[in-house]
């Protein structure tokens, strides 16, 4: 039985170098089940994601880079799956400092 609004996907991927400036993002490990939030209408992991890209992860310089982005969504996205009983820890691989948008 699943608990409502979880996303039983679970995969176990090979760890592969990820290239030239490529970032990538993950809203799980292979061995988590993603969640949702019903009243926002996205899954948690990318509620949290528009949410900082939109200006909620922007440093004092007004730029959202990747490790912002990152260190914005990962706790906010750890906190309300732990809300649901369930844990679910975001990833980045890559260039870890990369401008995204700049307010």
């Amino acid at each position: 039985m699943l608990a409502k609004g979880a996303r039983p996907l679970v995969m176990k991927a090979d760890a592969a170098v990820v290239p030239g400036k490529l970032a990538v993002f993950a809203a799980a490990s292979g061995e988590q089940i993603t969640s949702t939030l019903e009243d926002q209408g996205h899954g948690t992991f990318t509620y949290f994601f528009l949410k900082g890209l939109t200006g909620g992860a922007k440093d004092a310089s007004g730029r959202v880079t990747t490790t912002s982005l990152y260190d914005y969504l990962k706790p906010k996205v750890q906190d309300a799956a732990r809300r649901q009983n369930r844990e679910q820890e975001p990833s980045l691989r890559g260039q870890a400092e990369q401008e995204l948008v700049r307010f």
